[in-house]
């Protein structure tokens, strides 16, 4: 996984969610709504995250468990979406 990607999407996590469980880390494909660590609510702060932090706009469609549920998904998700978005020299 992109290292940088996945050190801040661990960062938001962490500051955000586990504090909440009082856990110290989390796999990466530990599923976030299945460990207890989000809900709904949670999954729209995920977003928003994103949006702001890798300058994405998230569409509805693509707000699925695979792209969200885990952190790689989740790196694997904004590394696409960035990559898609840079042009091809």
């Amino acid at each position: 996984m992109p290292k940088q990607t996945e050190v801040e999407i661990r960062s938001f996590i962490a500051e955000n969610f586990l504090f909440r469980e009082g856990r110290a880390s989390l796999g990466e494909d530990e599923s976030l709504l299945e460990a207890g660590l989000i809900d709904s609510t949670g999954v729209l702060e995920l977003v928003a995250f994103l949006e702001q932090h890798f300058g994405l706009r998230i569409p509805d469609a693509d707000m699925v468990p695979e792209n969200l549920d885990s952190v790689r998904g989740l790196v694997t998700y904004v590394e696409t979406r960035l990559s898609a978005a840079q042009p091809v020299s």
